[in-house]
């Protein structure tokens, strides 16, 4: 599914057109993408939560050549899954 399908299914579950799910669509992944970036935890129960982990550095291998190179810390986006979001696939399997 994509973000066309989603705004599709989206409308049609909540009654409303395209053009406003794709308004609402959008806004809302804007908002998590904005308070996760600012180091905010983004909360929606059941579903998952959103947030930036701090990675630590590591030294690794480049694959073509063997050469040892170290791989900096840096931050990366994390989502886990919620309960009922982990239960739901796990019925469906």
């Amino acid at each position: 599914m994509n973000k066309a399908d989603l705004v599709d299914v989206t409308a049609r579950e909540a009654g409303t057109t395209k053009k406003l799910a794709e308004k609402v669509i959008t806004a809302t992944t804007n908002a998590i993408i904005r308070h996760a970036a600012l180091g905010q935890r983004v909360t929606l129960v059941g579903f998952g939560t959103f947030e930036v982990r701090q990675r630590k550095g590591r030294s690794g291998r480049n694959p073509q050549t063997g050469e040892e190179l170290i791989i900096p810390a840096k931050k990366v986006a994390a989502f886990k899954a919620g309960e009922w979001f982990s239960l739901s696939v796990e019925r469906k399997s």
